[in-house]
């Protein structure tokens, strides 16, 4: 089984770059399951429908997110409708609106995707990760062949722990949030796949695919200053290609990286 799973799809020109890549990678590649990150599909500000949709019609599985999922108020009645592909962190509150986790299935095979995230540097003081992971892992375990974790955290600390944590009982644990994509991709010894940050789909020219004139300025002055999604110029795409062996384990994790014009 072949799983491509993209970062953090920032804005517009990410959704773009998206629609103009994924048409040749799915030919390229031939992946049965595509994931992403969406949690900046709106202007680099949560999730609409509409942004949503954009990315679901070119062919994406399903919608993880993380601690911008709420920067829309609309997202609710996303999230609330268990028809619509789009799952926020299972470490939110129990009250919170949506599910944390979804099956995916692929003819006699079914794929756990797991998203979580982390509390170290983060604004919120989220539920345990770890011990999340550990509750949804013997509820559903049983019920799997293949466990994708979506780890959307700050810290590399963080996010190796929870990697070599979960190492062997799921099959992989792919880091978002930062947008920069890190260059330990690797399998763990007990044939878990493992990277820190997969890495954005966002304008290559700026500050995490933020306008960098502004996030300069702000940095040079400390004043509160509106961020600005960029705009212009050709988007970098990143993304992970995993292959699954028959027993759920990582049989091979490729770093994929292309610059679109769009």
């Amino acid at each position: 089984m072949k799983i491509l799973f993209f970062g953090d799809i920032v804005g517009k020109p990410g959704r773009e770059a998206i629609k103009k890549i994924l048409p040749k990678w799915k030919k390229k590649y031939q992946p049965d399951i595509i994931i992403a990150n969406g949690e900046n599909l709106a202007h680099g500000k949560g999730i609409t429908e509409k942004s949503l949709n954009e990315v679901l019609t070119v062919g994406i599985d399903l919608i993880t997110s993380g601690d911008h999922i709420w920067d829309q108020k609309s997202v609710i009645e996303l999230l609330e409708d268990k028809k619509i592909p789009l799952i926020r962190p299972a470490n939110f509150p129990p009250e919170t609106p949506g599910q944390g986790y979804r099956f995916i299935e692929l003819r006699t095979k079914k794929i756990l995707v797991i998203n979580l995230i982390g509390r170290v540097f983060m604004r919120e003081q989220y539920d345990d990760p770890f011990r999340t992971a550990d509750e949804i892992l013997e509820q559903e375990a049983e019920n799997a062949d293949v466990v994708i974790v979506d780890w959307h955290a700050e810290a590399t600390s963080e996010k190796v722990c929870l990697g070599w944590y979960l190492d062997g009982r799921v099959s992989a644990v792919l880091g978002t949030h930062t947008h920069i994509p890190t260059a330990d991709a690797r399998i763990l010894p007990q044939g878990t796949a493992y990277i820190s940050d997969v890495g954005m789909v966002g304008v290559r020219d700026s500050s995490l695919g933020v306008d960098k004139k502004i996030a300069i300025k702000k940095f040079l002055t400390q004043m509160h200053l509106r961020l600005e999604m960029a705009e212009g110029g050709p988007v970098e795409v990143n993304a992970i290609l995993l292959k699954i062996d028959k027993k759920g384990k990582a049989d091979k994790i490729e770093k994929l990286q292309e610059i679109v014009d769009i």
